[in-house]
């Protein structure tokens, strides 16, 4: 314990209370001596994160339990798991997917936003088409802290498109339709994203040239 305390940076005092309020899955026992490693090393720096960004105890203690007692975290997260499949990493595996990236305060961002949670010694991504994503872009060299800060914009259009989306719907059919119609509301999300892609390769290639005259 006092190894932990110290390479966490806090007192075994701090620790003790962190257990107590089960922050922190319990030690492996081996007779009388309970062995720490890793996992409850990076959850303690997930939690100084956490807490430096405003969280409180509670809060970090609740999603704790719910994820360290086996609660589905698509359930947790209010994420329907057929539309998104969510991915099972080891500490290990996730540090491979963002090398030099896997800071606290990037897991922190990441927890919230809904991407990561915990599951015994296990990371749970909620979506693998989202991880993918953002590790693709991290080795095209942008910062995953960048990244998460896109996906936190973006997540506050695309409520607002899901939003609009819902009520053209219930004005016009039921609510039962909403999951029916889901798809068509996808498509055209995803049509009219292409779209303005295009137009800002052409707008910025054309600025290009006209810069080279």
């Amino acid at each position: 314990m006092e190894e932990l305390a110290r390479e966490a940076g806090i007192t075994v005092r701090t620790l003790r209370f962190y257990r107590e309020r089960k922050l922190i899955p319990p030690p492996r026992r081996e007779g009388r001596i309970a062995w720490y490693d890793d996992h409850h090393l990076a959850r303690l720096r997930t939690i100084a994160a956490l807490l430096e960004r405003g969280h409180t105890l509670t809060g970090i203690a609740e999603l704790a339990e719910a994820l360290d007692h086996g609660r589905d975290v698509a359930d947790l997260l209010g994420i329907n798991p057929t539309e998104e499949e969510p991915v099972r990493l080891t500490p290990e595996e996730l540090a491979a997917r963002f090398e030099g990236e896997v800071t606290p305060e990037n897991l922190a961002a990441a927890l919230d936003l809904g991407y990561l949670g915990t599951d015994g010694d296990e990371i749970v991504h909620i979506s693998r088409r989202l991880l993918d994503v953002s590790s693709a872009l991290v080795r095209e060299g942008i910062p995953l802290a960048e990244v998460l800060a896109a996906g936190a914009r973006v997540r506050e259009h695309v409520d607002q498109l899901a939003e609009m989306f819902a009520e053209l719907v219930l004005r016009h059919a039921e609510e039962k339709d909403l999951q029916r119609l889901r798809p068509l509301a996808r498509s055209v999300v995803e049509a009219e994203m292409s779209l303005a892609m295009d137009r800002q390769l052409q707008k910025r290639e054309k600025s290009g040239a006209e810069d080279r005259l």
